[in-house]
């Protein structure tokens, strides 16, 4: 079996925030966490930003483990400083912490692509993850795996359908099949037990069985077996079970706490891609959004104002018609009368100079 990497996580925080700009959900670190744990042990998180600007964020990156990093505003230094610090920072990790294998810069920005040819110089595995948005195309070609920000709202999950799981068990037994679903998603092979068990663990760390009712692990992989939701086989050499098989279904929708400031959910990738085929699904839930938000519906105000406007101006112009018509008053005499007299110029010349008399001759 391989061994467990282990990640060095860097947040380039401004760089997603430029990319959320025009987006309704807010980002969501638990789940680039979630996703990151799948691929390795993450031993250290950091996050570089002017985090007074982006006050409402701290406590939810705090509470996932992420260390800080207070970078001045710009307009004082007068140089990108969170990208220096970022650089500066993984460097001296890639040199003073061997065990460190993986990479990951949360950023698209193309100004990292000497970090990450760098890292993979001195033998580091390097992972990009952004917005789609705001990544630049070098990045993405410079990493070892890149990770686009919206397929992490939708992912595929694992499938009860025609299975019959008691309500006490249906947690437990969720969570194992995610567990399978994200190691086929990293192609690591043969699904031994222990592998599965360590990655579970990763995923939730106060994860033991013996709380759902299973001595041992195995005892739990065989329940599963009973139910239907997967099959096991025995390895000839280690005599520890494998998985072979286990019930998982399409790509799901997932939405945790995805709801922005104008209280509507983010569109996830399904729903972009929907737009770009043609499809209403992603419109429709926009247009929704718009009707519901005051911002947008301050923007239209303007345009039914305007209609009043043009709607009197027509009923004044009808009314001196009837009265003209009434009066005797022709069409053509009626509307010479309506239009304003030219201006003259002004005698003292352009701009209100006097002009110069001429010379005698």
């Amino acid at each position: 079996m391989a061994d467990v990497s282990s990640l060095a996580v860097f947040v380039d925080f401004e760089n997603l925030a430029l990319g959320f700009q025009n987006r309704h959900g807010r980002f969501d670190i638990s789940r680039v966490l979630q996703r990151l744990v799948e691929k390795g042990k993450i031993i250290v998180k950091k996050g570089y930003a002017d985090w007074s600007r982006y006050a409402d964020y701290k406590r939810q990156l705090h509470e996932s483990g992420l260390e800080l990093i207070e970078i001045p505003r710009r307009a004082m230094t007068g140089k990108n400083s969170a990208d220096i610090r970022l650089c500066v920072d993984a460097m001296d990790m890639c040199y003073s912490k061997e065990h460190i294998d993986t990479f990951v810069i949360v950023s698209g920005d193309s100004d990292f692509s000497p970090l990450v040819a760098k890292l993979k110089e001195n033998g580091k595995r390097v992972i990009g993850l952004a917005m789609r948005k705001s990544t630049s195309e070098l990045l993405v070609n410079s990493c070892d795996e890149f990770i686009f920000y919206e397929e992490l709202e939708v992912q595929e999950v694992g499938d009860f359908q025609g299975v019959q799981v008691p309500a006490e068990k249906l947690e437990i037994f969720r969570l194992l099949l995610d567990t399978l679903v994200a190691l086929r998603r990293e192609s690591t092979g043969s699904l031994y037990s222990s592998m599965i068990k360590d990655t579970l663990k990763r995923k939730m760390p106060s994860f033991l069985e013996s709380a759902y009712g299973y001595r041992t692990f195995s005892e739990l992989l065989e329940d599963a077996q009973t139910s239907g939701l997967l099959k096991l086989s025995i390895d000839a050499r280690s005599g520890t079970y494998v998985v072979t098989e286990f019930h998982a279904n399409g790509r799901k929708r997932t939405r945790r706490g995805g709801r922005g400031r104008r209280g509507g959910r983010g569109r996830t990738h399904a729903e972009i891609m929907d737009g770009a085929t043609g499809t209403s699904s992603a419109h429709d839930d926009g247009a929704e959004d718009r009707e519901a938000d005051p911002v947008f519906a301050s923007h239209a105000e303007p345009v039914a104002v305007v209609s009043k406007v043009q709607a009197a101006e027509a009923a004044d112009a009808a009314a001196l018609a009837a009265a003209n018509a009434a009066a005797g008053i022709p069409a053509t005499e009626a509307a010479l009368a309506q239009k304003p007299p030219r201006r003259r110029r002004s005698a003292s010349g352009p701009r209100g100079r006097t002009p110069r008399p001429r010379a005698s001759a």
